[in-house]
């Protein structure tokens, strides 16, 4: 068709603007891969003034037709570079690193062999889906379905599946997040599968106790929903003690204990860290930060119910929740035994978070409270309690939530090395201005919080509007700060009169506890790769006007 369509415009020109032109190489038969199919510029000359008009409306035809050559050609190539297709049940054969591993994502064929030793959850995780679909994956760890990853993973495609073979899966259709909670939609969203939000800084030094809708989340799968007329906590008993079974209502036999509790996550201010070198986690602002007035029963009250006392060799209390990862793992995590049965650490099997029963978001019907433990150990819909001779086996307690030099990266970092946090360092933060807001001059209000892991009393904040040139002493607001036992935040406060002159501010806090931990003025010295323990002093930049 084409080289009919040649022959008639060509040949049809009048002798006087003919194109003259060497022969266009058509791909009739077969297309061609090399670049032998090169046509010449033609060269058009007109005999007359007459010819002149003919000819500009040939040349138009004659684009014409280069455009169509054009799609020809590159119909042509696309052809010589169709991807290969292939069956599911070829796709199910390639399932280990002896046979290569190979994944689906929609239509599309990856090898991604070379990649599972770089997968950044781990070896383990990505084999989850060898020799099949992703889709079941991502819809559970959906952090992947954003244009950075599919962009990596297209450098692995080696094909499609055979479309007769193919049935559509989305992320959708098989979406473990369908059944979570509504949320407060003041919650500023760090992922959305699983939910992780933080209250923003305006509201949350509002109250001294946060409420439920607005305390921070941290999710690490799923939330289950759980039956409570069926819930079973089991406590797993010394040797020659007794195992217990308790439902709620065994759990509300034992005394009712309440206590105020500041839950801090690990990652709380990562996003600062983030501006010195990329970390891998959430960016958390300074809102991975709540606190509640916590019931239930004291965890020792019920370990010695179970037969367990403390022994000469250190052990450590065990937890799992009743939410899980695809392969039925739970998220687990540990705390000293030590702790665990001090009556003086008042570590709670907590039913109640502000006088209601727990919400679905912060572990309904029972989670674990720690006081002055980082959150990651305080696990929620609390399925078995168990003592053992080292702490949890779980990804959360072993190779995550760990802190690290500045010099180590993920090409040498071994998560063996160093001790899961437990107790989290002085902490403090402006929420009142904001970063970049403007403010009025005369007198300003400066707001903020600040906390201790380990029931250390917070005696002071510090708070400069110089960049800390000059300092001045904040007012402490919320309940008394017992010693040992300071297991709740203090709100301050500080009215700063700004001189007349100055058009910006740079406000900074620092806050000391009663040993007289004082926090590190930049984040670089305590830069780490997971982005954890962050807790330089807080800087916002504000203007002024008059």
């Amino acid at each position: 068709m084409l080289l009919r369509l040649y022959r008639t415009v060509i040949v049809g020109l009048p002798r006087a603007i003919r194109v003259k032109s060497a022969p266009l190489r058509l791909c009739i038969p077969a297309c061609s891969a090399n670049d032998s199919f090169r046509p010449q510029h033609p060269s058009l000359t007109f005999s007359d003034d007459n010819s002149r008009t003919r000819g500009w409306k040939v040349m138009g035809t004659l684009l014409g037709l280069g455009a169509v050559l054009a799609y020809h050609d590159y119909h042509c190539r696309a052809a010589q570079e169709s991807p290969k297709i292939y069956t599911k049940e070829e796709v199910r054969s390639h399932n280990s690193p002896e046979t290569g591993v190979w994944v689906t994502l929609g239509s599309e064929v990856f090898d991604v062999t070379k990649f599972v030793d770089l997968h950044p959850g781990g070896p383990s995780k990505l084999m989850l889906a060898a020799g099949g679909p992703l889709e079941p994956f991502w819809g559970l760890y959906a952090f992947h379905n954003q244009p950075h990853v599919r962009e990596l993973l297209a450098e692995y495609k080696i094909g499609e599946l055979n479309p007769e073979d193919t049935i559509s899966s989305t992320v959708e259709a098989s979406d473990p997040y369908a059944d979570d909670p509504i949320r407060h939609p003041a919650l500023r969203i760090n992922s959305q599968r699983p939910f992780n939000a933080e209250p923003p800084p305006e509201l949350l030094t509002e109250n001294y106790i946060t409420p439920n809708p607005i305390f921070f989340t941290r999710n690490h799968l799923p939330v289950p929903n759980v039956d409570p007329d069926t819930y079973r906590l089991h406590i797993v008993g010394a040797p020659g003690g007794q195992s217990l079974s308790l439902s709620l209502d065994d759990l509300y036999k034992f005394p009712k204990h309440e206590v105020t509790v500041t839950l801090q996550c690990a990652g709380n201010r990562r996003s600062e860290m983030n501006k010195v070198k990329e970390v891998k986690g959430l960016e958390w602002r300074t809102g991975a930060i709540s606190t509640a007035r916590w019931a239930g029963a004291r965890l020792c009250d019920v370990l010695s119910q179970a037969g367990h006392r403390l022994g000469e060799t250190e052990a450590h209390v065990c937890f799992e929740g009743l939410d899980s990862d695809p392969t039925g793992t739970a998220y687990g995590a540990s705390i000293p035994l030590a702790r665990a049965l001090d009556p003086e650490a008042e570590v709670l099997l907590a039913y109640e978070m502000n006088g209601q029963p727990l919400p679905r978001d912060h572990g309904f019907p029972v989670r674990v409270v720690v006081p002055g433990v980082v959150g990651a150990r305080q696990v929620k819909w609390l399925g078995k309690v168990s003592v053992e001779s080292e702490e949890s086996y779980s990804h959360w307690q072993r190779r995550d939530y760990k802190g690290f030099s500045p010099s180590v990266d993920w090409d040498t970092v071994d998560f063996d090395l160093a001790p899961s946090i437990q107790e989290l360092p002085i902490q403090s933060a402006i929420t009142e201005p904001q970063d970049g807001a403007t403010v009025e001059s005369g007198e300003v209000t400066i707001k903020g919080y600040a906390w201790s892991g380990g029931g250390r009393a917070v005696i002071r904040v510090d708070v400069s509007i110089d960049g800390g040139l000059t300092w001045q002493e904040a007012e402490l607001q919320g309940e008394e700060q017992r010693p040992r036992k300071a297991w709740a935040w203090q709100i301050w406060q500080l009215k700063a009169q700004v001189p007349a002159d100055q058009k910006e501010l740079n406000i900074i806090c620092k806050a000391v506890d009663d040993s007289y931990n004082v926090q590190p003025d930049t984040v670089a010295p305590i830069w780490n790769l997971r982005g954890v323990l962050s807790n330089a002093w807080h800087r916002v930049h504000v203007h002024v006007i008059s």
